[in-house]
């Protein structure tokens, strides 16, 4: 079965797909569910195809790694932003195109992309949409695809209560982060590309690959994941009003306006924090750290993406 695509605007010659490869998370939905997107795929004429579920989306890396042992020529990732994570981290540097099925609550990496929660569309996308060389984001050697942080972030993350986040989805985040924020300041030193650039108390570090960032808030506003560069963004905000005020604005996508929001953008930065705070990485929280070492890793993942609009 052959296919065309293109990297970044440029036409390329087809390609030939051979074996495809879904990984899928089957707690997550998406029209018809695991069942339509089979008869997709056999519609579509795909022979040649290996298939894994996981009840949960850190066991899709082991699953990844055996579809690339069986010869997979383009991996179909099932999930959110999670699984698409895990999935990414196991295919960086590859060359395997991932095809994204967002049925996660959060697909935030997706709709940058302008993958559509859609399955049909999903699937031809995946199948003849264009192939782009993205960059990720690598933080303490583990590579995300949106955005990655510590303090406020990761804090909202990880006490966000999973029945309230599948009732309200984005705006779950702001909720309960405004519920629990403790407005607990830490002294934070950073340095991007060998240079200080920041050096006081801060309740937030975050790094962006794309614009818009977890709880669907557009807080970089010239990210792009091709650029070869990591969006920095450091918070001094101190409690629920401060908070509310800065979420608003970046929520407005004015983020550069808030008095509590310093942006930046550079290629490798690191970060010592002077009390371990909550490490985050597209939507999932990683446990406390003290230190972060971050890098962009350019062109490290290929992905499936629609077709530019003219």
């Amino acid at each position: 079965m052959s296919t065309s695509s293109v990297v970044g605007d440029e036409p390329a010659t087809a390609v030939r797909v051979g074996t495809v490869a879904v990984v899928a998370h089957r707690r997550k939905t998406l029209g018809g569910g695991l069942d339509e997107l089979r008869a997709e795929l056999a519609d579509a004429g795909v022979e040649d195809l290996v298939w894994y579920e996981v009840p949960k989306s850190r066991r899709a890396p082991k699953k990844v790694r055996k579809a690339l042992k069986k010869g997979a020529e383009l991996v179909f990732v099932w999930g959110g932003d999670g699984m698409v994570q895990r999935c990414a981290d196991t295919l960086a540097g590859s060359g395997i195109p991932m095809a994204i099925m967002p049925a996660g609550t959060a697909n935030l990496f997706a709709a940058n992309l302008g993958v559509p929660e859609d399955l049909p569309e999903a699937v031809r996308i995946g199948l003849h949409g264009r192939r782009r060389a993205l960059d990720l984001g690598r933080i303490n050697g583990e590579h995300f695809a949106v955005m990655a942080g510590a303090g406020f972030d990761g804090d909202l993350i990880r006490e966000a209560d999973r029945t309230l986040k599948g009732k309200l989805g984005r705006l779950a985040y702001m909720w309960t982060g405004l519920r629990h924020v403790r407005g607990e300041l830490v002294r934070t030193r950073i340095t991007v590309d060998g240079a200080d650039w920041f050096d006081g108390d801060a309740s937030c570090v975050l790094f962006g690959n794309v614009g818009t960032i977890t709880g669907g808030i557009p807080a970089f506003d010239d990210a792009r994941p091709d650029d070869g560069c990591l969006e920095v963004g450091v918070s001094t905000a101190d409690g629920a009003v401060d908070w509310a005020r800065t979420l608003g604005r970046m929520a407005a996508g004015r983020s550069e306006e808030s008095p509590f929001v310093r942006i930046t953008r550079g290629r490798r930065i690191k970060v010592r924090l002077a009390a371990p705070r909550t490490c985050e990485l597209d939507g999932g929280a990683r446990g406390e750290v003290t230190r972060l070492k971050v890098r962009v890793v350019p062109g490290a993942l290929t992905v499936c993406c629609p077709e530019p609009v003219s």
